[in-house]
């Protein structure tokens, strides 16, 4: 049983949602978003804010309540605060700058490496050495972050490459006369 999917969703003052059968539109200062719920389980709008059941006792359905009850509250914290994603360079040389609609990398291979900015998606280069992803959609925020993420990975000998703020990276020694 879902603990946090018996609890009703708080709507905020600023997010307007508007609930048609199994799919709903949740409209805020940020953007708006909408989400389709499996049919095993039923979403409903009440003074008290959203609510999420599932219609019978049955195995799907119970999985599905969480994740549907998690999926509503994270477009709704989208559309109203947004996300960010926050990255670190680290290594000799190893920059990052925005030019346009593209991501512009140097991270120690023959070329540059060129990102197309996704629609949807803001980056920002505050430093060279730090990158900022933010959106309103936490997974496409999250999808990208890794993207960029994966273009040179932190190694664990001097820990250069990209990584997540914040990310502890395990450390080993090196080779040994």
């Amino acid at each position: 049983m879902s603990r946090l999917g018996k609890k009703p969703i708080p709507l905020p003052k600023t997010a307007t949602p508007a609930l048609n059968g199994q799919t709903i539109k949740i409209k805020g200062p940020k953007g708006e978003l909408s989400y389709t719920a499996p049919d095993n389980v039923e979403i409903t709008q009440g003074n008290d804010g959203i609510t999420v059941r599932p219609r019978d006792d049955s195995k799907p359905a119970r999985a599905m309540w969480g994740t549907t009850w998690a999926s509503i509250r994270n477009i709704l914290t989208g559309v109203t605060d947004g996300y960010v994603k926050e990255l670190e360079i680290n290594g000799v040389g190893y920059r990052a700058a925005v030019q346009g609609k593209k991501l512009n990398l140097a991270l120690g291979y023959s070329h540059d490496i060129n990102y197309d900015i996704p629609t949807g998606i803001d980056i920002k280069t505050p430093k060279p050495t730090e990158i900022t992803v933010s959106g309103i959609d936490k997974q496409r925020v999250g999808q990208v972050a890794a993207e960029i993420r994966a273009f040179r990975g932190p190694e664990p000998y001097k820990g250069k490459g990209i990584k997540y703020k914040g990310e502890y990276i395990f450390r080993k020694e090196g080779k040994k006369k």
